[in-house]
């Protein structure tokens, strides 16, 4: 990353309450060049450490009032950090208010929960509720364009080398506004949470012997109802802050004891699990246990964005890279399971990244140590081999069972395929494609990945017609990139492998990707079709092997 291509960091407000590691962090700012603006604790703190700093105040033209309820709340403070200032007129603006732009907003938020956690009384947990704060927050972060916003004290750090670097990059930018976002979403539904209570009838005596009456009369009870005490005589282990929606109670079951899997695994740091972090969490350890060889799996919304595998000598960091690079944007925020021991080498590689969840086997002492820095990531630690003989669904009035889709059918070893079209792979060509097709069942269907170098490069998925995955599969590979700086990516679909869940049901979908250049297509055949397919890869000179076992996953 050339100089150029980062925007330097002139400018910067710092307001935090958590002063930890602020001081350092304002004087390497200042040591670069950067002006320093600050708020009344931060900004006293700042310059008993020696370093000079502009109060707000001096920037407002206004004082602090109402036991500094106001102080940020200001145009020349929000103008600053609202200000394009790639546009002219935005440029053009400021300059007729005599106001500077700011290129760094460093802020942490009054710690709401903690003041709840802690006992606080009702007045004390209403100051609490930050106003300033989220407003820079989330102005910086949606002007990540040409601001920097850093709302974590384990970010200084990275803050710091940047001004000595000469500022962020866009994708830096975006990650940290990512962060942000995220952090103000949290916070803002702890309060939203908490003023619920608020509303609630406390609970009484006879709530249980309300219950019990109610089962004599054997009225339905929901078992999301029950006293914890009945709740764990069912398995029931824990209560969910909240299910797939804020309104949506949610609780969590264990239903096998002598093989927990993911519902009981070891959670080594971070926030509580949430409902929708079990349900990527089981997708990513279904994505990545589906490999024999060293694997990880990065998920987002239930569906794969990253995935891919690497020789027993490697370090898993390598997979961890590929898995990433298959689509950085959409990793942000995501879950990351890996099938091996997760090496320091990997922490350091996940630490810049926000991530929800991170799930393994195991973890080397130091890279532990290292993941637990960041205080939100949910660190799970797995035990056994992953199992799923039977997959049960409920449905209206009822409940689905059926075994487990498990990579282990005939038509799962490629020794067993048949070539039906072009000619038969070479080793590195039919082991991208053992790799595509042990991927792609973790990926809902319709799906459509494609493949090279033992990493994914792009995925088609969820869509409502084969054909659209095609495209969706090919334009994420060859469009991936063209968010960072303005550069495109190279078109990586071509040369790469294809996998498709299902078989095609028209040529149409495969030659979408024959003519972005495929150089092989594994799937399972049995279309009245199928041989159109076939005719078309014979025409472009393109391998075609079918399975005759189908992956499909809703």
């Amino acid at each position: 990353m050339t100089t150029a291509q980062r925007r330097p960091i002139r400018r910067a407000l710092l307001s935090v309450f958590d002063k930890s590691g602020i001081v350092d962090l304002a004087r390497t700012l200042a040591e670069n060049g950067v002006e320093i603006v600050s708020t009344g604790s931060t900004g006293s703190t700042i310059r008993e450490a020696g370093v000079a700093v502009t109060d707000v105040e001096s920037v407002t033209g206004f004082p602090e009032m109402l036991d500094g309820r106001v102080k940020t709340l200001h145009p020349r403070v929000h103008a600053g950090i609202l200000a394009d200032s790639r546009l002219e007129a935005h440029r053009e603006q400021l300059a007729a208010q005599d106001i500077e732009p700011f290129d760094l907003v460093v802020v942490n938020l009054y710690p709401f929960a903690g003041t709840v956690a802690a006992g606080g009384t009702f007045e004390e947990i209403i100051e609490k509720i930050d106003i300033g704060g989220p407003s820079m927050v989330r102005g910086a972060a949606k002007n990540f364009a040409t601001v920097a916003v850093v709302v974590d004290p384990e970010d200084y750090r990275t803050a710091a080398e940047a001004a000595a670097r000469g500022g962020f990059t866009l994708a830096e930018r975006q990650e940290l506004a990512t962060v942000a976002f995220t952090r103000t979403a949290e916070y803002d539904e702890a309060i939203s949470d908490w003023m619920l209570e608020q509303l609630e009838a406390p609970e009484t005596d006879g709530a249980q012997d309300a219950l019990e009456a109610s089962l004599e009369d054997e009225e339905e009870i929901s078992i999301l109802d029950l006293s914890d005490q009945d709740a764990a005589e069912l398995g029931i282990t824990a209560t969910l802050r909240y299910g797939e929606n804020p309104h949506q109670r949610a609780r969590l079951a264990v239903t096998d004891d002598d093989a927990p899997g993911l519902a009981g695994a070891e959670q080594l740091g971070g926030k509580e699990m949430s409902y929708n972090n079990y349900v990527d969490a089981d997708a990513a350890a279904r994505a990545a246990f589906d490999h024999t060889l060293p694997c990880v799996a990065v998920v987002k919304h239930n569906n794969p964005c990253g995935i891919a595998s690497t020789g027993e000598d490697e370090d898993i960091a390598r997979a961890h890279a590929l898995a990433h690079g298959t689509d950085p944007v959409s990793a942000y925020g995501g879950v990351i399971a890996t099938n091996r021991t997760v090496t320091l080498a990997m922490a350091q590689q996940v630490k810049p990244i926000f991530t929800e969840v991170i799930l393994a086997p195991g973890y080397e002492d130091e890279a532990l140590e290292l993941l637990r820095t960041k205080k939100n990531l949910r660190i799970l630690r797995l035990q056994g081999e992953y199992d799923r003989p039977v997959e049960m669904r409920e449905i209206w009035g009822g409940m689905l069972l059926q075994d487990g889709d498990a990579v282990d059918a005939e038509g799962d070893d490629p020794s067993q395929w048949t070539l039906a079209a072009g000619e038969a792979a070479d080793e590195a060509t039919l082991a991208d494609l053992d790799f595509a097709w042990r991927s792609v069942r973790a990926v809902k269907s319709n799906a459509i990945l494609l493949a090279s170098g033992g990493a994914a490069v792009g995925i088609g998925m969820g869509q409502v017609n084969r054909l659209d995955s095609c495209r969706l599969a090919v334009s994420r590979a060859n469009t991936l990139g063209e968010h960072a700086e303005g550069e495109s990516a190279p078109e990586r679909a071509r040369g790469a492998v294809a996998a498709s869940d299902a078989f095609f049901p028209f040529a149409d979908g495969a030659q979408i990707l024959l003519d972005a250049g495929v150089r092989a297509i594994v799937q399972p055949g049995g279309s009245i079709r199928d041989q159109e397919v076939v005719e078309a890869c014979r025409a472009a000179g393109v391998t075609m092997y079918l399975t005759g076992t189908r992956h499909f996953s809703h």
